[in-house]
């Protein structure tokens, strides 16, 4: 397959790889603009992916799509929005949006002339080269001609595919937005890709303190869904991340022992709640407070939600620590559940989906407890049927 991108220009087998929608849409497209312009490329996450897939690596199904429209002036590409019925999201960035799923824009440069993600002066790119040169890192530089399947690539992003590599295109443009650090982490535990050296060294020495908790909080999220964990705890560390924005730095041991930890791990994760288990695993080797990193990062709702339930797994799980945590929730809302024993035995007992429910509370209130001492009655006997049924000391809670 490497073979076929060094020795050929044009790849219209790519483009057939895209979701028939897609294509349906993509053809629209091409229609449409064809009177005015032969220079349309995708570009971005979904160009990537489809190299990526051609290089035999599992990859989602692309649902969106990046439009780049070149030798079409700014005047002109408004009035064919507005017929296409696309939305301005981003007019000062020349971006509309075509139904839901398909970004268009012109090409553009960026300056940085102020703090922030907003800080950018924007202007009008005349080159394809020009144009690819503000992306963060080559792997996301590639530009695949609509037409004629003709792919661009400037500046070696197919051979750090083919190495699972990402690197920088720019240094000092790449210093404009602190959030291609936590980029770089969340593509490398999202594809299973190493950051090169140079790569590395550069997002090391960037401050991150001008970045919003909504934007830090977006790119950890993709890291906590990714399938490389153990990759996105490495370059949490070795990037300095968790230094300068969780204000730890722990010893390498930990690192060791939690990728390994992580690693193993995945093939168990209850999928449904997959997302919180490296914060819960994270925390619980660093003897951290989950919220103090639910704190730091903002997080939504329900990660306090899930997380209000929790407790570290420990390392000696009784059938009775089981059955005392079943009091409480189903086991399969609990993190602890990728330890392949704790889910097994929770099956076995019948407290994988519901909650242990040893005494009704139905016969309590009949025989006259109310309210606190209703409670109180029910977490006793609840305990005591614990005790008496299930192995070793039951665990208080």
């Amino acid at each position: 397959m490497q073979a076929r991108f060094e020795h050929e220009g044009k790849y219209p087998f790519l483009l057939q790889e895209l979701p028939a929608p897609l294509k349906e849409e993509l053809q629209l497209l091409k229609n449409f603009f064809s009177p005015y312009t032969k220079r349309i490329y995708m570009v971005g996450g979904s160009v990537r992916d489809l190299v990526r897939r051609y290089f035999n690596e599992e990859v989602e199904p692309i649902k969106d799509l990046d439009i780049e429209v070149f030798g079409i002036k700014p005047e002109l590409f408004a009035k064919l929005m507005e017929k296409l019925g696309a939305k301005g999201v981003g007019k000062s960035f020349f971006v509309y949006k075509y139904r839901h799923n398909i970004d268009i824009a012109l090409p553009r440069v960026e300056k940085k002339v102020a703090k922030g993600h907003r800080g950018f002066a924007v202007a009008l790119a005349k080159e394809e080269r020009e144009a690819s040169h503000r992306r963060d890192f080559r792997l996301n530089a590639l530009m695949l001609d609509i037409f004629d399947g003709k792919l661009l690539d400037f500046w070696g992003g197919i051979e750090d595919i083919a190495a699972k590599r990402i690197a920088i295109i720019d240094q000092e443009r790449f210093k404009e937005d602190s959030l291609r650090v936590l980029r770089g982490m969340q593509f490398a535990a999202r594809f299973g890709y190493r950051i090169d050296l140079k790569s590395c060294k550069v997002m090391q020495q960037m401050d991150l303190s001008d970045l919003s908790k909504e934007r830090i909080f977006w790119e950890f999220e993709k890291m906590f869904k990714a399938k490389y964990l153990h990759f996105g705890l490495y370059y949490l560390l070795s990037l300095e991340i968790a230094k300068k924005i969780f204000k730890i730095s722990p010893k390498r041991s930990f690192f060791f022992k939690t990728a390994l930890e992580m690693k193993k791990a995945q093939k168990n994760f209850y999928e449904p709640l997959r997302k919180f288990y490296f914060l819960y695993i994270f925390a619980k080797n660093l003897h951290k407070n989950f919220f103090y990193f639910l704190s730091i990062l903002q997080t939504p709702r329900e990660y306090y939600k899930i997380f209000k339930s929790q407790k570290a797994v420990p390392k000696r799980r009784t059938d009775r620590f089981l059955a005392a945590l079943a009091l409480h929730l189903p086991i399969k809302e609990y993190l602890g559940n990728y330890k392949q024993d704790v889910t097994i035995r929770a099956k076995k007992f019948g407290f994988w989906d519901q909650k242990f429910v040893p005494v009704s509370a139905k016969e309590l209130l009949a025989q006259g407890y109310r309210g606190k001492e209703l409670g109180e009655m029910l977490r006793k006997r609840s305990l005591e049927i614990v005790k008496k049924r299930f192995r070793c000391e039951v665990t208080e809670f």
